[in-house]
This record gives structure tokens, C-alpha cells and sequence, in this order.
């Protein structure tokens, strides 16, 4: 590789000139960089940048440095010594990162697949957890945690421990010094990040900066579900929010700039990416420099309805491991792409390597979905943030439920999801007849019937829209 070809069209992001001897190219967030710098007091260091430490790391650990950095990244360090290289890409792949081969013998690293389109015979997914070096011209795996083998975990679940893991990941991602808000869709996910964010922003040195009002963003259709229910999260959380409307028109006259800029033909990306894509135009035209997101958790936790089928923990840990360890191609690639498009960059806390290991490490079995337990999808999260002194989300508890019957005589919740549901309604209808018309009673409890003779998995199931039964989402990612 010479080094015209090695700076020429990686399109990576920072330009770093450490000292006269290393040059980096990076893009990404490096987390802990304040601790790292204070384990290198020899160091003179000619920049404030997060990751100029990567340059001084190597200097002090040569190639084997790349496991103590905590954030996300995709880096190319030249070392003009001997004009020797090296590639590294983050553990999950949140950043994205392409590799590829010309005829002349030269290697070729950029962030998008433009970058190389034109000039190389071969070029692949760089893979995530890696390191490529010059001087070996191979791959190495510096990310090996216990869990990527796949053998089953055994350690208890433990609420606190999973909280407590969790606030520190999202907190650890407000250093910043730029104007910057939350992703807000009204999901358990994003409301989490949310409220950790509104929660802890005072004390953060992004408050200096910007001050404790968290802005909060959210798309959607015309009175589409996830507008609605991202306003009642944003308004019990107190935050400036800002909704944005597309039509579906809108999406269609998107779909080839989105292709273009996330490069993958895969149709559910493609579909997700497309209100993304259309949202950070706009948080970007406000003078939003990135957002926090709430990728991965589904994938951590087993939120996907196909999980309610799994026959045994053990299948249900290995689909989870293999679904973070695609990641990469599907919503890091989604997330990252459709935000880097207008200049935006997404944070995403539950892909935080420290709290991947905590979580990764829970006994599947408290992850499996048992509706006649009510444990519904992603039950182990929900119970580490069902906090009664200090709810993070809009609270419906069980001892309401005990008295729903008399509270709610007609078409009585039977969920505290359903009862949540409720007492929104009543909030804004508050007369009589405005419940009798929602539907209820003999006419859903003849389809339930219909239902149970089709499925027998549905006679447990309390959710009206089947999702503890559906078989219709099957396993084929």
C-alpha cells in the first residue's frame, strides 16, 4: 500500500498528526480517552482530540492497544518509520469500514464502498472486533469476549447491576462540547436512553455547554403511533421536543438518495432507514451536531416477536449472539449511514462494550419470554428500570391493576400495558360514551376463540394483538 493510496481515499474522518513519526485517520468517539492520557505521562500531546491518544497508545503498546479503548471507531495509523500501517474497526461495528485489494498489490481502507468502487479488484466488509496489519497482511480478532463463543451464561440476573451498567453507558457518552439531543420514538428503548440523558445531564460537562434542557426528536406519519407516543414520554420527562412529519410520498422520493448513502439493498433497512434518513436532514438543519440512539437492544435482550417462539434458552442465547454479531450490516449500518448522510453522528449506548459483557452475561433463562409469568419481551430491561420512588418512564403499577375492575368496568384492561393505554384515553375522553366505542367484550372474545383454534399458543395470551403467539415471524435473518 503507498501512502498516497492510504490517505487518498479512505474518507474516513479525523485527520490526526500525532507527532512526525504516526498519522492517523479516524472516525469515532473514544470514551475514555481522559483515563487513558493519565496512563501516558511521558506523552506530549498537540491536540484536545478524544483520539489522539490512539496515536500515543501505539507508540507506548505498538499493535496490541486496541482492546483498551472504550468507544467506537474505524482507524487507519500509518507509521512513516517504515511506512508500516494499521487498521482497526470498533467491537460491534458501530462505525462503519470497507477493505479492499487492487491488482497492483495495494490495500485500499475506506468508510463507504465509493471510496473504493473504482479503484480495487476485491474489496469486503472490514470485520468488526479486528485489526488488520501491514506487516502480518492478515486479520486479527483483538474483541474475544466471553460470550462470543457462544457457551451458555449462568450468572443470576441482577436488576441493580444491569441499571447501574446502563446509566454509566449512556452517561459516559455526553462528552461533548457541541450542540447535541436524544432520538425519541415513545419505544421502551429510546425512552430509557432518554430519561437516563434528562436524568443525569445537570451533572455532565454538556450541561456547562448547553445547559439541562435535553432536546428530543422523533418522525413519523401524520398521527402515526410513534409520534403519539413519543410526545407523552417527552412531556413526562420534561424535554424541548420536536416532532417531524413525512408522507409516504416523501419516503418514495427518498428511497434512491437512501440507498445511496447506506449502501445495502437489504428491504428492512432500507425501510428503517428511510425516516431516519428523512428526520436527520432536519435535526441537522437545527445545528445538532449528533444524537443518542437506542440500537441494539433487541438484539441484546431478545426483543424481536420471533423470540417468543424459542424453544429453550440455549437457542435463545446463540440467536441473540449471532443477531449483535450481524449488527454491522443491519442497524449500526442503518444508524450510522442515515445520520452521517446530513453530518450527524449517532451514539448508541446499548452496544457499550462494558455493558454488552454485563448483559451478555445474564442466565438466558431470565430472558426468556413467559407470558403466563408476564414476562414479555425484554422483561430482564423493564424490571431494572421499574423503579416506584423515582419511575424513569410514565408509571402504571401492579397495585393499580388490582383495581381495574372497578376503576374500568367496561372492557377492563387486563394488561398494565393495555391499562397505561387506558388512562391516557380517559384523560382526553373523559365521557362515558367515548369508551363504549372502542371495541371489546363478546366480539373479541369470539375472534380469541377463532384464534385459539388456529393456535393453540394463543389460549395464554393476554396481548390482543397475538404477539405472545403469532407464528408469522419466523427466524430467517
Amino acid at each position: 500500500m503507498n501512502k498516497a493510496n492510504a490517505w487518498q481515499d479512505i474518507g474516513l474522518g479525523k485527520l490526526i498528526m500525532s507527532n512526525v513519526r504516526n498519522i492517523i485517520e479516524v472516525n469515532g468517539e473514544i470514551y475514555n480517552h481522559e483515563e487513558l492520557r493519565k496512563q501516558l505521562p511521558n506523552h506530549k500531546f498537540l491536540t484536545g482530540s478524544d483520539c489522539d491518544v490512539i496515536a500515543h497508545l501505539y507508540e507506548e503498546h505498538g499493535e496490541n492497544f486496541v482492546d483498551m479503548l472504550d468507544g467506537i471507531f474505524s482507524f487507519v495509523l500509518l507509521d512513516t518509520r517504515d511506512n508500516s500501517f494499521l487498521v482497526a474497526r470498533d467491537a460491534i461495528g458501530v462505525t462503519s469500514l470497507y477493505i479492499g485489494w487492487g491488482l497492483d498489490g495495494s490495500v485500499w481502507i475506506s468508510s463507504e464502498l465509493k471510496g473504493l468502487n473504482d479503484d480495487c479488484e476485491h474489496f469486503e466488509c472490514f470485520p468488526p472486533g479486528h485489526l488488520y496489519s501491514s506487516k502480518e497482511r492478515e486479520f486479527r480478532r483483538w474483541y474475544n469476549p466471553p460470550w462470543f463463543s457462544e457457551a451458555i451464561p449462568s450468572a443470576p440476573y441482577d436488576p441493580l447491576a444491569l441499571r447501574l451498567a446502563f446509566e454509566k453507558a449512556v452517561i459516559k457518552r455526553l462528552m461533548t462540547d457541541v450542540p447535541f439531543g436524544v432520538l425519541l420514538s415513545g419505544g421502551l428503548d429510546s425512552s430509557l436512553v432518554a430519561s437516563i440523558t434528562a436524568r443525569y445531564l445537570a451533572d455532565t460537562k454538556a450541561a456547562k455547554h448547553w445547559g439541562t434542557k435535553l432536546h428530543s426528536f422523533c418522525v413519523g406519519l401524520e398521527g402515526s403511533p410513534d409520534l403519539k407516543a413519543g410526545k407523552e414520554v417527552a412531556d413526562h420527562l420534561g424535554t424541548v421536543h420536536h416532532e417531524f412529519h413525512f408522507t409516504v410520498q416523501d419516503g418514495i422520493d427518498a428511497i434512491e438518495e437512501v440507498i445511496y448513502h447506506i449502501e445495502t439493498y437489504d428491504v428492512t433497512t432500507i425501510r428503517a432507514a428511510t425516516p431516519m434518513f428523512l428526520m436527520s436532514r432536519k435535526i441537522k438543519s437545527l445545528g445538532v451536531k449528533w444524537v443518542i440512539s437506542g440500537e441494539g437492544s433487541d438484539e441484546i435482550f431478545g426483543g424481536y416477536l420471533y423470540f417468543h417462539k424459542a424453544p429453550n434458552k440455549e437457542e435463545f442465547h446463540h440467536e441473540t449472539c449471532r443477531k449483535i454479531k450481524a449488527l454491522n450490516k443491519y442497524d449500526c449500518l442503518r444508524a450510522n449511514k442515515s445520520t452521517f448522510a446530513w453530518g450527524l453522528e449517532a451514539r448508541v449506548p446499548f452496544l457499550d462494550k462494558e455493558f454488552i459483557n454485563v448483559a451478555m452475561n445474564i442466565d438466558p433463562e431470565y430472558k426468556m419470554i413467559k407470558g403466563e409469568e408476564g414476562r414479555i419481551e425484554k422483561w430482564v430491561l423493564r424490571k431494572a428500570f421499574d423503579d416506584e420512588e423515582h419511575p424513569y418512564l410514565p408509571k402504571v403499577t401492579d397495585k393499580m391493576m388490582l383495581n381495574a375492575p372497578h376503576i374500568f368496568p367496561h372492557n377492563t384492561p387486563n394488561t398494565k400495558e393495555a391499562y397505561y393505554y387506558r388512562m391516557i384515553f380517559e384523560r382526553f375522553f373523559p365521557q362515558n360514551s367515548a369508551g363504549l366505542t372502542v371495541p371489546g367484550g363478546p366480539s373479541v372474545a369470539c375472534s380469541t376463540a377463532k384464534a385459539i383454534e388456529w393456535d393453540a399458543a394463543w389460549s395464554n395470551n393476554l396481548d390482543p394483538s397475538g404477539r405472545a403467539a403469532l407464528g408469522v415471524h419466523v427466524s430467517a435473518y
